[in-house]
């Protein structure tokens, strides 16, 4: 069997442990680097820190099943550690490097600069920030070729998604070695422009401040707005992307519905983008006309929709509400 990449977490902060934790489960070597510097009892403390907290979660999973306890010694025996004075070794063996300082750009700036002599030539360095843009960080990549953003959500070790964003000097050959790299210990790549807020953070920037609105005019509880969320929206995105669903249901359903609730809230946040506008224009309404965000010419339209039907039962059976035949009945009489 070939020998995986060894991993380097530059930072061995919540996320740095949270790569490291999912890199050395899929049987990665994997080093936590941590260049601040410290003294050796202070470099001690952080290891034995960082140690814990994954062992507690590698814990945490075998209790509920994901996997047998017994394998967490060998997961655990795969991860090193480096303070500043043993970083320069490290990062010269490690094929990628996860860069999870704090986000703050002077320290990133200095971690960058700390980091570049040390790096091999054909090495991947990519920033887990949701914070700075691609280009930003590219100025301070020792190969910009070489370099993009790679944000994980938290907690790392369990979101499958993880957003590249490469810059406009990344070579496109690294783009790709980097979604085959995580596409290989489970994760979801998704590959997005360089802009605020990736993909995630600006979606759910926007709907968690709505759900925090309804609360602030008295129209729900946050205990019925998180009902509302986990088996209304969450349960049906779970096993649609918004887009596919906007398709399936019809672009002209969000087209109207959107232009009345911004009348009826006086708001243009509710308001459809131009995109949407375009769409019914040019009849590209989703599913029932053949072509919309996605195109459907030659799919199989009842396939289609019993996989569709086959995704919501399995997400029903997820929540524990599959309930059998009668259940109403026998639920009442019981």
């Amino acid at each position: 069997m070939a020998e995986l990449a060894l991993i380097a977490a530059l930072g061995a902060g919540r996320m740095g442990r949270g790569i490291a934790h999912v890199f050395a489960y899929a049987g990665h070597p994997v080093v936590l680097v941590d260049v601040k510097p410290r003294s050796a009892e202070e470099v001690l403390r952080v290891e034995q820190e960082a140690r814990s907290e994954i062992e507690a979660s590698l814990f945490a999973l075998a209790e509920i099943g994901a996997f047998a306890a017994s394998e967490i010694p060998a997961i655990l025996g795969r991860i090193g550690f480096a303070g500043r004075e043993a970083a320069p070794a490290a990062l010269a063996r490690a094929q990628i490097v996860f860069e999870g300082v704090p986000e703050v750009l002077e320290w990133k700036r200095e971690a960058f600069a700390f980091t570049a002599p040390h790096l091999a030539a054909d090495a991947i360095l990519a920033s887990t920030t949701s914070t700075f843009l691609v280009d930003t960080l590219a100025d301070f990549a020792p190969v910009p070729q070489r370099f993009l953003n790679a944000h994980w959500l938290n907690p790392a070790f369990i979101i499958p998604l993880v957003e590249l964003s490469p810059s406009r000097h990344t070579d496109p050959a690294v783009v790709e070695t980097m979604k085959t790299v995580l596409e290989a210990i489970g994760k979801v790549p998704v590959v997005c422009a360089a802009a605020p807020g990736f993909i995630v953070p600006r979606i759910q920037a926007l709907a968690m401040n709505e759900a925090a609105r309804l609360v602030e005019e008295g129209l729900a509880t946050a205990e019925d707005v998180d009902k509302a969320t986990r088996y209304g929206l969450g349960f049906r995105y779970a096993a649609m992307g918004l887009l596919e669903f906007v398709d399936y249901g019809g672009g002209d359903i969000l087209y109207y519905a959107s232009r009345s609730l911004a009348e009826a809230m006086g708001d243009r946040r509710f308001a459809a983008p131009e995109i949407i506008d375009r769409h019914m224009r040019e009849g590209h309404t989703g599913l029932r006309a053949g072509r919309g965000f996605y195109d459907y010419a030659g799919i199989d339209v009842p396939a289609y929709r019993r996989d569709v039907l086959r995704r919501l039962v399995s997400q029903l059976g997820h929540v524990d509400l599959l309930l059998p035949p009668g259940a109403g009945a026998r639920n009442k009489g019981s």
